[in-house]
């Protein structure tokens, strides 16, 4: 643990406290302050399953639980979480293992001041240079431990600074951090009395991390510094929003330890109007992976985040089998979606409307020539494109209401993928899949719903081709069950053709959801906001309860 038992004892004490004085009685809870929270449990049950790959649990069942609090009084913000990872689940990583209080914080904030000592998340702009942040279903957390302290002296200007170091499981990482953001809303600040149909902001960040060089092959830089700029303009129906970072040369085990200087740019514009929205995305990234340990790689103890130029799927196939995963070292990509909304009573709008929505987005590796200096790694312009495709993502979507009770959405894809790049492998190559959807509804009445989904991704590389079929009843407010199959028809090997059947079913009232789901799993990856882990092949019962208070 990377605080001692005392502390944990005491801040549970202080908390305990003031939750106790809550109790006391219900016609004053003001004045005693408000708590709130919510509990999580994950669990599963391993069965051996070598046909598919499942790697062997000794200890049978394995979870991952969580319980947040947080006291409120006034100004006054407090709150911890706990956690327990008995052992962890499989596809999260193993350094996750015990118990303990690895989040607790104090805040206290007045109309113009916030301080918070203890663990607390930030983000500055986008997130490019620095976001600390929480995403459970990934494992991913790489929240702070410090002071922060946010000032707004006058309407429009907002200025955050902070120092601390990051949660590294439950420890702490080596490196320590320090960083401040400005940000300023000209309308505000200059013409708040005054309306103007043109809205600017723009902001500036700068993040630095002190690391000890103790590597006895090379020379490392110990503090390593990166700064960020942002533009937002708005008018009307049109939002551009322009980021740019810039981080000093950072020998890591990411980039190999190469003395390059790091760069990243985010462009997107957007225009919305009834019934038409038009978005245009770009991004390049050359060698701007930034961690609190030099010597970290996979998901831990990342600073900033770079979300990928693409749709974020939730349909099955598209979103676990070839999934894009964000690569800081060096990629270009675009987006371009368009998307209308056909008029009721029209000829393609019909009685209740036509949404439909164009997408084509793709990434490409930097075009590279070797360095003059070994050390540089290499060397590349920077509105340069490589010819190396990473990825690409055609797709058109369709939401249909064909009546009060019926449904629809169709989705047609095209990807190409290649999968040695994007995750880290060998031997696959670049993988080429036409792909599609099809999602109905039909409500029967208030209080019953079926839903059904059947999917098909189509390749001959990889594993080759696989379909899915979906069907879920749903007994409003309160039930739901649901059956899915992932079939592997395409696999080259017959015994491989395997059928993945999961049987789910949960029920919700109020904060509460419990579920229970039996059957396999196939290996994939999941991913969010271009952020992915591994999730390997298991066979067994699985067991979700969440609690919010």
């Amino acid at each position: 643990m990377y605080f001692s038992k005392l502390t944990q004892l005491c801040t549970v004490a202080a908390l305990a406290y003031g939750f106790s004085a809550f109790g006391q009685s219900t016609e004053k809870a003001t004045d005693y302050g408000e708590l709130h929270g919510n509990f999580q449990l994950d669990a599963q049950y391993y069965n051996v399953d070598t046909l598919i790959g499942a790697p062997i649990v000794p200890e049978k069942i394995l979870s991952n639980g969580f319980l947040n609090l947080w006291y409120t009084k006034g100004n006054f913000t407090a709150g911890l979480r706990y956690e327990s990872y008995q052992n962890v689940m499989q596809g999260f990583d193993p350094r996750f293992r015990g118990s303990g209080i690895p989040f607790r914080f104090a805040s206290y904030t007045n109309e113009k001041l916030e301080a918070t000592v203890g663990n607390f998340y930030e983000q500055f702009g986008s997130g490019i240079i620095l976001r600390a942040y929480e995403e459970r279903g990934l494992g991913f957390d790489n929240a702070l431990e410090g002071i922060r302290v946010k000032y707004e002296p006058v309407q429009g200007l907002t200025i955050k600074g902070f120092i601390g170091r990051q949660r590294a499981f439950f420890a702490l990482s080596p490196g320590i951090l320090r960083g401040g953001d400005l940000e300023v809303n000209v309308n505000e600040l200059l013409f708040r009395n005054k309306e103007y149909k043109t809205v600017v902001i723009f902001g500036g960040s700068a993040l630095s991390r002190y690391q000890s060089d103790q590597d006895p092959i090379y020379i490392l830089p110990e503090n390593v510094a990166a700064f960020g700029g942002r533009l937002n303009v708005i008018r009307g129906k049109f939002n551009f929003l322009g980021e740019y970072g810039y981080k000093i040369n950072d020998p890591a085990a990411v980039n190999k330890f190469i003395y390059r200087d790091g760069q990243a740019l985010n462009l997107s514009a957007t225009y919305s109007t009834k019934g038409f929205g038009l978005l245009v995305a770009a991004k390049r990234l050359d060698n701007f992976d930034f961690r609190s340990d030099r010597t970290a790689t996979g998901n831990a103890n990342n600073i900033n985040f770079l979300p990928a130029a693409t749709r974020q799927h939730t349909y099955n196939l598209p979103a676990t089998i070839y999934p894009y995963a964000t690569l800081p070292n060096g990629e270009v990509g675009y987006q371009i979606e368009l998307s209308w909304r056909f008029k009721k009573g029209s000829k393609l709008g019909g009685k209740y409307g036509t949404e439909v929505t164009i997408n084509a987005s793709g990434t490409n590796g930097l075009a590279k020539t070797p360095a003059s200096n070994d050390t540089l790694g290499y060397e590349s312009r920077f509105f340069s494109i490589g010819k190396e495709v990473y990825f690409r993502d055609y797709h058109i979507e369709i939401h249909k209401k064909f009546s009060k009770q019926w449904k629809a959405t169709l989705m047609l894809l095209y990807w190409v993928y290649n999968k040695d790049v994007v995750q880290g492998t060998k031997g696959f190559g670049t993988v080429y899949a036409p792909m599609g959807v099809l999602d109905v509804a039909y409500k029967i009445n208030d209080k019953h719903t079926v839903r059904i989904e059947a999917q098909t991704l189509h390749t001959e590389q990889d594993f080759g081709s696989w379909a899915m079929g979906l069907i879920e009843y749903t007994y409003s407010p309160n039930w739901f069950v649901g059956v899915i199959d992932q079939y592997n028809y395409g696999n080259k090997s017959p015994d491989l053709r395997i059928h993945y059947v999961t049987v789910n079913a949960g029920y919700m009232h109020k904060g509460n959801r419990i579920m229970v789901g039996y059957g396999r799993q196939r290996a994939g990856i999941f991913c969010v906001g271009g952020v992915c882990r591994f999730v390997p092949a298991s066979n067994g019962l699985t067991l979700s309860v969440l609690s919010s208070f």
